[in-house]
C-alpha cells in the first residue's frame, strides 16, 4: 500500500538521501585544547582501592580548590595534579566554576565526591532523603556552572562521585535510594557536573565515573562541546544518565566512550532544542542515544553519525507522552553499528504510562530519517504513534537486520518508507518496502571500553 506522507516530509527526505548527513552544530568545532595553568594544586590525600582511605573522610580540599578558581584569570586553567604514587586524591563538596576558567584533573590524579549529603543540601536536610520533589533539585551538583562563558573541564584524570558508596550517616548508597524510590518519591541525589547558560562549555578527555544521578546536565546555553569524555558506570545504577544537553543550541559530543546505567546521551526539550551533533562515538551498557522524553520545547535539526551501541538496552530511543510532547523533527540518525539491544530502534509516545490527557501536549514525531544502520542479533522495534492525529512519520534508507527471524517489530499510528521488515498494526501504512540492503560497514567499530 503506498503511503501519503506531506509535502514537507517528503523534500525532507529527498534532501537527506541527497546529501550527506553533515553536522548541524552550527559552530566549526576542533579538537580542544587545554590551558596554561594559573595554580596548579598537588593531592594531599591518599587513595585505598577505587576510593580514598577512610581516614581522610572530613578532610575536604573543597576550599582550596574553590579560592584556586575564584583567582584564576579568564584563559587560564586550575590543575589538579597527584604529588606521590597513592597520594594522588582530592576530596570535594560542590564547586563553582568562574567565567573563562578551566578545571584540569592531570593523570593520575582523583578527584572524588563527598558523601556526606549536608554538604549538597539546597534545603536544609533534604539531601540524601526520598521526597516529592523531583529529580536532583534536592541537591546541588558536585561540579556547577551557572551562567559562565568559555569554561570548561579538562584532563586525563578522573572525577568519581562515588555513588555506590553509603551515604554517611545513612545504610544505603546513592544509587540504593533511587532503588528504593521506586516505590515511589524522587531520590535527592546531587549529579556530578551541573551547568546552566553556560555558553560555549568544553569538556575534553576527561573520565567520569560513578555519579550519584546524571553525569553531565547542560541546559540553557549556546555552545557546548564534549569530546574524548569517558564515562563508566554500572549499568544497575538507576537515574545515571550519560550527557543531557536540554533547552539549548550548538552541541556537539564526538569522540566520546559511554557506559552507564540509563541513557547515554539525552536530548531533551523541557526548551526549544536545535543543532546538536552527536558523532564518532561509542555507547556500551545503558539506554541508548534518546530525544525526550521531554519535548514540549521542540527538537530539531539533529545529527547522529558513525555510532556504535553494543549491550545495551535501548539503542535509538525517542521517547515523550502526552504530558510532555510537542514537535520534533529534522532528525537524521546515519552511520550506526548495533548489537546485543534489547530495543535497537524504540519509538514511543507513551512513555510513562500515568501520564494523564489533560495535559494536552501531545507528542509529533516527524521527518526523522534512519540511515546506514546495521542491527545484529535479537531485539524488538517498537514504531509507536499517539493516535489518528498525530502519527509518526518515519524514513528508512538502508536499515538492515542481521537476524530478521529474531526482530519483532510493533507498530501503530505510523506512516513509514523503506522498512525492510513487514510492518502491521492499527492505522499504519508502509511504502517502499526495502530489500535486504548492503549492511553498514562494522567489523572495526565493536571495540573494549577503553579503560586507560
Amino acid at each position: 500500500m503506498l503511503a501519503v506522507f506531506d509535502m514537507k516530509s517528503l523534500a525532507f527526505a529527498a534532501l537527506c538521501l541527497a546529501l550527506p548527513a553533515l553536522a548541524q552544530d552550527t559552530r566549526k568545532v576542533v579538537e580542544p585544547t587545554v590551558p596554561t595553568a594559573c595554580t596548579t594544586l598537588k593531592a594531599k590525600l591518599a587513595r585505598a582501592g577505587t576510593s580514598i582511605v577512610p581516614d581522610d573522610e572530613d578532610k575536604l580540599d573543597t576550599a582550596r580548590i574553590q579560592a584556586a578558581l575564584d583567582a584564576c584569570p579568564p584563559g587560564k586553567a586550575v590543575v589538579l595534579q597527584p604529588s606521590a604514587y597513592r597520594t594522588d586524591a582530592f576530596l570535594s563538596g560542590p564547586l563553582h566554576l568562574r567565567k573563562g576558567v578551566t578545571l584540569v584533573v592531570d593523570r593520575g590524579a582523583y578527584l572524588f565526591g563527598s558523601r556526606n549529603p549536608r554538604d549538597y543540601d539546597v534545603k536544609p536536610g533534604l539531601c540524601g532523603t526520598i521526597a516529592e520533589e523531583g529529580g536532583s533539585r534536592g541537591c546541588v551538583g558536585l561540579i556547577n556552572g551557572d551562567g559562565v562563558a568559555d569554561a570548561g573541564i579538562m584532563g586525563d584524570g578522573v572525577i568519581d562521585g562515588r555513588g555506590g558508596e553509603t551515604i554517611l550517616g545513612q545504610p544505603i548508597s546513592w544509587w540504593n535510594l533511587a532503588d528504593k524510590a521506586r516505590a515511589g518519591g524522587s531520590q535527592q541525589a546531587p549529579r556530578l557536573i551541573v551547568l546552566n547558560r553556560c555558553d560555549n562549555f568544553t569538556l575534553y578527555r576527561i573520565m567520569l565515573m560513578n555519579s550519584p544521578n546524571f553525569h553531565v546536565g547542560y541546559s540553557g546555553g549556546n555552545g557546548f562541546t564534549a569530546w574524548g569524555v569517558r564515562i563508566l558506570t554500572p549499568q544497575r545504577a538507576r537515574n545515571t544518565d550519560g550527557i543531557d544537553p536540554g533547552n539549548c543550541q550548538n552541541v556537539t559530543i564526538t569522540h566520546c566512550y559511554i557506559s552507564t546505567g540509563d541513557d547515554h546521551v539525552a536530548i531533551k526539550a523541557g526548551g526549544h532544542v536545535s543543532h546538536v551533533t552527536v558523532a564518532h562515538n561509542h555507547f556500551y551498557a545503558g539506554h541508548g542515544i534518546s530525544v525526550g522524553s521531554e519535548t514540549y520545547g521542540g527538537a530539531d535539526t539533529i545529527r547522529v553519525t558513525d555510532l556504535l551501541i553494543q549491550g545495551a538496552d535501548n539503542g535509538i530511543h525517542l521517547k515523550s507522552n502526552i504530558t510532555r510532547g510537542g514537535l520534533v523533527h529534522d532528525v537524521v540518525f546515519d552511520d550506526i553499528c548495533i548489537r546485543e539491544t534489547q530495543n535497537p530502534i524504540f519509538v514511543e509516545t507513551g512513555y510513562s504510562a500515568h501520564a494523564s490527557q489533560a495535559q494536552n501536549r501531545p507528542p509529533d514525531f516527524k521527518e526523522i530519517l534512519f540511515r546506514n544502520i546495521a542491527v545484529f542479533g535479537s531485539g524488538k522495534v517498537t514504531l509507536q504513534g499517539l493516535d489518528a492525529n498525530h502519527k509518526l512519520y518515519l524514513k528508512f534508507d538502508n536499515v538492515t537486520f542481521a537476524d530478521p527471524g529474531r526482530i519483532r517489530v510493533s507498530t501503530e499510528h505510523a506512516r513509514i518508507s523503506g522498512f525492510p521488515l513487514k510492518v502491521a498494526g492499527e492505522d499504519v501504512t508502509a511504502s517502499d518496502q526495502a530489500g535486504p540492503g548492503t549492511p553498514n560497514a562494522c567489523t572495526d567499530k565493536f571495540v573494549p571500553f577503553p579503560l586507560r
